[in-house]
């Protein structure tokens, strides 16, 4: 993972950062291998994340297909030029 810094403005290039380390999950798999998980935590875990990945799919498909509405799309904060 690369972040550039531009202007000597590392405060930006720290909040990029961890902006891309949260879209790639490592503060997740941080935590997750902070203490050990049972195998029967972990099964069950992971089931959960299949059926919630499976619900999305069947989601954006019902979307795609006009069954359901898509959802508003939320204006940008302070963004006004």
């Amino acid at each position: 993972m690369q972040v550039l810094v531009r202007d000597n403005n590392v405060e930006q290039a720290i909040r990029v950062l961890k902006k891309k380390m949260q879209r790639e999950g490592l503060f997740r798999e941080m935590k997750a291998r902070s203490a050990y998980e049972k195998p029967s935590e972990k099964k069950a875990r992971e089931k959960a994340e299949a059926v919630r990945r499976a619900r999305k799919l069947a989601r954006k498909k019902a979307q795609r297909e006009g069954l359901i509405p898509a959802p508003k799309k939320k204006a940008p904060l302070g963004r006004s030029r």
